[in-house]
């Protein structure tokens, strides 16, 4: 532990990651409680290969790959949201646009030769967190507790039943909107550690394992956070110690085994 802590200490690449780390982990899991009980739980899968089309555009191009990704990412992230279930299921629309926009960036890279380093987006990385990634971290877990804080009541009638919100002066829209746009910049800070391959883990594996024991909305969203911030700091220390493996693969077993822990608690209760 003392190794680990030095490592953390004496290295800024390490300093920046888990700092990013523990914020993203953080709004993941708030927001992931929100999409799993809208039935959207792999929408950051379908966010992530989005966002790699999106950086690899820019990549080729030459552009600021965030001042790219964010935006391209936030409209898709709305229109997945208001669209999904009305002319095509929301699965559905998620796997066409996301297997199109990750074809799309594949292409990009290969036709053009380009020398940008994509591995990093794919499978995620230590070494590629920026300072910028840090502080638009720190500002976007500011803004995502502020709005749950806040909002609590009206985003909890806006998941369980949009046509009573309506009826009570709420506006689902607008909600659904500030839900998905929140978790499109999760989704693209997220990338740079996890990789996109594996980003929706941290949204999907917390909120599901939760769910196994807890029935309350405040519960669950309670444990998610609980499980993804341990999920993210376990998985972190075992890339230090298991120097090579990447720290998205050893975040998403550490909540895969989170995830049997408390499948078991609940059949034992059963």
């Amino acid at each position: 532990m003392n190794t680990i802590f030095s490592a953390i200490m004496t290295y800024n690449f390490l300093s920046r990651a888990l700092v990013v780390g523990l914020m993203i982990s953080l709004c993941a899991a708030l927001l992931g409680v929100v999409l799993v009980l809208k039935r959207y739980s792999m929408i950051g899968d379908g966010l992530s290969h989005i966002s790699f089309g999106a950086l690899a555009f820019a990549a080729v191009m030459g552009y600021a790959p965030l001042k790219v990704a964010i935006p391209v990412v936030a409209v898709a992230a709305v229109l997945l949201l208001r669209l999904g279930g009305k002319k095509i299921k929301g699965d559905s629309l998620i796997a066409i646009i996301s297997a199109g926009a990750l074809a799309i960036g594949i292409t990009l890279i290969s036709y053009s030769g380009s020398s940008a380093d994509m591995n990093s987006y794919l499978i995620g990385s230590l070494y590629a967190v920026k300072s910028s990634d840090m502080t638009l971290a720190i500002v976007l877990c500011s803004v995502v507790l502020a709005v749950f804080v806040l909002m609590y009541n009206r985003i909890f009638a806006t998941t369980f039943d949009e046509d009573f919100s309506k009826a009570t002066g709420v506006k689902p829209g607008m909600y659904n909107t500030v839900i998905a746009v929140l978790t499109a910049v999760t989704v693209v800070i997220g990338m740079r550690l996890m990789g996109s391959l594996l980003i929706s883990a941290l949204i999907v594996f917390p909120a599901l394992s939760s769910m196994r024991i807890f029935k309350s909305f405040f519960a669950v969203t309670l444990s998610s956070v609980v499980i993804s911030v341990v999920s993210f700091i376990t998985g972190f220390c075992l890339t230090i110690i298991l120097d090579g493996i990447p720290t998205g693969a050893c975040i998403t077993l550490v909540n895969l085994l989170i995830f049997v822990l408390f499948s078991l608690v609940e059949q034992a209760r059963k």
